[in-house]
């Protein structure tokens, strides 16, 4: 019996090990996470700003040895400050190769979502649609007043992104036929854009959808009789739309990096959420120099 007895412990203790052993693994194996660490400054396009910054926090209550910043300043300043290093991610609306000035064989493109940009009205302007030659010729200058186009008496304020934008960029080539915009009042955030159509009797301009929603003193508008929405921007049906790009320095990427970006792309919740389209949703894909391609 003591022989018995004896067998019996030894076993037992060797399946107690065997669990411990195992416990151990398995919680190396879960708290990989928190071994990423460092400090990543995402910055660049405000188009892409609201997915990137609901993402960094939820990113960083999972991962608090990882601190990440989410700036703006628009794509060029996203592709300029990456390739140069200063930024550990650039967030732009525009593909590299189509800011003048940057290698694009040195950063290495992400592409986390796509995004569709609507033209944006003071909401008590009575225009819900525009034909895109009336829309070329509204942002060129060419037409001063509403009644021009089938609105009111009234004059037409054109409110413009600042140079460096690559709302900008896909508007003018995709919205304006390559045309460029008058010059007048500009703005570089698309937050601000939206407050200051809504403060300006008869303003246009220009937002990402995902920014369309967040204020009840503007409206979008459709362009040839087509809405800017999700259904029609997943077909190509409306052609105003671009992906968001994380750019990162080929040459300092590191494992926080790719984490943080790997997190934003397949965060479909907030992608959805606040107004973008996951890429998988989409039934066409476009290269950098506009060539579209049916998936």
């Amino acid at each position: 019996m003591k022989k018995k007895f004896l067998v019996g412990m030894i076993a037992a203790g060797a399946l107690l090990t065997l669990a411990a052993c195992g416990s151990n693994d398995a919680s190396s194996s879960s708290s990989s996470s928190k071994d990423l660490s460092g400090k990543i400054i995402a910055g660049g396009s405000t188009a892409l700003q609201p997915l990137a910054q609901q993402s960094s926090t939820e990113f960083m209550a999972k991962n608090p040895s990882v601190q990440v910043t989410v700036q703006g300043g628009g794509s060029g300043v996203g592709l300029t400050q990456v390739a140069a290093g200063s930024f550990q991610i650039g967030n732009s609306d525009i593909f590299a190769e189509e800011k003048s000035g940057i290698d694009a064989s040195a950063i290495t493109d992400h592409k986390v979502a796509v995004v569709g940009f609507a033209p944006i009205v003071n909401a008590k302007l009575d225009v819900k649609n525009l034909t895109s030659q009336q829309l070329q010729d509204v942002f060129t200058g060419k037409v001063t007043n509403w009644k021009e186009v089938g609105g009111s008496d009234q004059k037409i304020t054109v409110i413009g992104r600042t140079e460096g934008s690559g709302t900008r960029v896909n508007f003018e080539q995709f919205a304006l036929g390559g045309a460029t915009e008058v010059k007048g009042p500009t703005q570089d955030a698309s937050g601000s854009v939206v407050q200051m159509v809504g403060q300006t009797p008869g303003a246009i301009s220009y937002v990402a959808l995902s920014y369309v929603e967040t204020s009840k003193e503007i409206k979008s508008v459709s362009i040839d009789g087509v809405a800017p929405t999700e259904k029609n921007v997943v077909t190509n049906d409306y052609k105003v739309w671009s992906y968001e790009h994380m750019y990162t320095n080929s040459k300092k990427e590191t494992a926080a990096d790719k984490a943080f970006i790997k997190y934003v792309a397949n965060n479909e919740k907030d992608i959805k959420k606040l107004g973008y389209i996951p890429i998988s949703d989409m039934k066409v894909e476009r290269d950098a120099e506009g060539n579209i391609t049916q998936k």
